[in-house]
């Protein structure tokens, strides 16, 4: 008996992981990177963004930077402090909170030549959780019982 209630505790345990979703990494430009010259509107365009998915900007290690700024600066193309760039070239940015995110690179002008980035992160995706197996194993056995019917009708 106790083994089963362990069995059928594993079994929630199962069942509640894998209603998590697992988060989506997304190399911003794609193959191009993060560069001049792209149209990263396009890029995000038709692009879903969960909160726990990660944006990652790679580009040659001085060549670029990555500021995260708030829509002013994104439209005016102003930079914050430098101390406050990302410039490892490989910069993993995870999405934490819902809502607008805007994105610049703070090298000479390169955010007035097109490189900039603007989404819209949603709340975390929750998957609808499977069928337990043992739901299904109970119920997948036993023979249905079919209401009653009269085929006697006046």
């Amino acid at each position: 008996m106790a083994f089963g209630r362990v069995f059928v505790l594993l079994l929630a345990i199962a069942a509640f992981a894998s209603t998590a979703t697992s988060a989506t990494k997304f190399i911003v430009g794609d193959d191009s990177g993060w560069t001049v010259g792209f149209d990263y509107q396009a890029w995000a365009k038709g692009k879903v963004f969960h909160v726990g998915d990660k944006l990652v900007f790679q580009y040659p290690v001085g060549a670029h930077n990555v500021f995260k700024v708030n829509g002013t600066a994104f439209q005016n193309c102003q930079k914050p402090p430098l101390r406050e760039a990302l410039t490892t070239g490989n910069d993993v940015i995870v999405l934490a909170t819902p809502g607008r995110k805007w994105y610049i690179c703070g090298v000479r002008n390169h955010c007035n030549y097109g490189q900039k980035l603007v989404i819209t992160v949603l709340p975390q995706a929750v998957e609808a959780p499977a069928p337990s197996p043992l739901y299904a194993m109970t119920y997948s056995t036993k023979k249905a019982k079919r209401p009653f019917f009269s085929t006697n009708w006046p």
